[in-house]
């Protein structure tokens, strides 16, 4: 592997390549640490000690995680990608439910450029709105769950001030989705999946040292181990597939004949990847976000039951819901993504067959029993990685988040592996080994 990473960087085109992804990566950590005007970034760091894992787990933890701590920082990019990411999830389902956009995505090139448009307009209605939250959480001290009171790091809490910490990390947002593009164009790998995966990266030597300090040398020993093989079984299941033989008859076109071959299509067994994880954080922050509107001394008894059942995270009924919820969006996920009557419609009019399977209706029956087959293990495997890091809080009662497992191990795994593959198929192109032989 060292070798064939010293032959990419032996090939001119790729060696460019690589460094431009590593140029636009460390601008994008730079502006991770610069803070938003008016915040006192070094108050915030001075009182980082007195935040526990409780008050990093509220409303905004999962964007803190993509934002890779910037967001606890209120730095430029304290937003990350998480906006882009809501908006593109939005924009997929919208794509079913709406025609025009349904006939877009059915024109090429043409109509993909024109629904990647909606998503960034999208992008920035949500940076604004996540944005105004943020700021107007930090003004009230409820981001740190009134661990650092607001005139410690936001000196200045003018309607101008608020205003211009809204814009800059709304302008922040803007500049994140330019870089993701810049890499996908320019770079290796898919831009957006990389800024996430390095937001991630990000904070987990952190993790690693937090635990390291916390635990004895054998206990930490015992969870790095551990550690490394969940992400190799997570490895194994990224990599799980179904292949689906499909045969073509041939045909003649004028004087030439084509078809007679034949190939398989690939139905992973994690289908759906990470969104049903981000699907089902997202509606449990809701429970959060109720109890810090109606306030944590509230005798209300709906803020009494949030507060009691889903706020810390750890309870039993929390992660059953948790658990629950992500299984029922990775069937239905699956199910607006893929839709088997369109596979089979398409092998037929271009005279593909599966083997033992007649063409039309029979073949779109036989997809859907193979897929609902694949996603049943597939949403169960998503289930239980995302629920390591509360049962590893709640066996262990650390003070901090678990490095090992949930969303970050999906993200650090799934970009890995695919932006290996990319630099390998640059490689194999000139003949090269790659990475995985």
């Amino acid at each position: 592997m060292l070798g064939a990473f010293v032959r990419a960087f032996r090939t001119p085109d790729l060696r460019n390549k690589l460094l431009f992804t590593l140029f636009i990566l460390t601008l994008f950590r730079l502006g991770s640490v610069i803070p938003a005007p008016g915040i006192d970034s070094a108050a915030i760091r001075e009182q980082m000690d007195f935040i526990t894992a409780q008050d990093q787990s509220g409303v905004y933890a999962l964007v803190n995680l993509f934002s890779g701590g910037a967001l606890l920082q209120l730095a430029v990019f304290a937003l990350g990608v998480m906006p882009y990411i809501t908006a593109s999830i939005i924009i997929n389902l919208l794509t079913v439910v709406i025609p025009r956009l349904e006939a877009l995505k059915k024109e090429g090139q043409a109509g993909q450029s024109k629904i990647t448009q909606y998503t960034r307009y999208l992008t920035l209605m949500l940076a604004v709105l996540q944005a105004t939250s943020i700021v107007a959480m930090a003004r009230t001290g409820a981001l740190f769950q009134n661990s650092i009171p607001s005139t410690v790091y936001m000196p200045n809490q003018d309607i101008l001030t608020m205003v211009t910490i809204v814009f800059v990390m709304t302008a922040g947002t803007a500049i994140i989705m330019w870089m993701g593009e810049l890499i996908t164009e320019r770079g290796v790998g898919n831009g957006m999946s990389l800024l996430i995966f390095t937001q991630v990266i990000a904070m987990f030597p952190a993790s690693i040292m937090g635990l390291y300090e916390e635990r004895s040398v054998w206990i930490f020993t015992i969870i790095c181990i551990a550690g490394l093989a969940l992400i190799t079984a997570v490895v194994f299941m990224e990599q799980a597939q179904r292949r689906i033989p499909v045969q073509y008859a041939k045909r003649m076109v004028g004087r030439r004949m084509y078809g007679g071959s034949s190939t398989y299509i690939p139905l992973k067994v994690n289908q759906a990847g990470i969104i049903p994880v981000i699907f089902a954080s997202s509606l449990l922050y809701l429970p959060q976000l109720v109890v810090g509107l109606l306030g944590q001394d509230s005798t209300h008894p709906v803020a009494q039951f949030f507060q009691t059942y889903f706020l810390t995270g750890t309870h039993p009924i929390y992660m059953a819901t948790f658990f629950v919820m992500i299984v029922g969006f990775a069937f239905f996920y699956v199910a607006i993504t893929f839709n088997p009557t369109e596979v089979a419609d398409n092998m037929k009019k271009y005279g593909g067959f599966i083997p033992g399977i007649r063409p039309g209706r029979p073949t779109a029956e036989y997809l859907d029993y193979v897929l609902t087959r694949l996603t049943t293990p597939g949403s169960l495997y998503l289930g239980v990685i995302a629920l390591l890091p509360m049962v590893a809080l709640g066996a262990t009662g650390a003070s901090m988040n678990f490095p090992f497992g949930g969303t970050s191990i999906l993200i650090m795994v799934g970009v890995g592996l695919d932006t290996v593959k990319q630099i390998e198929s640059h490689l194999q192109q000139r003949n090269y080994e790659g990475f995985l032989r």
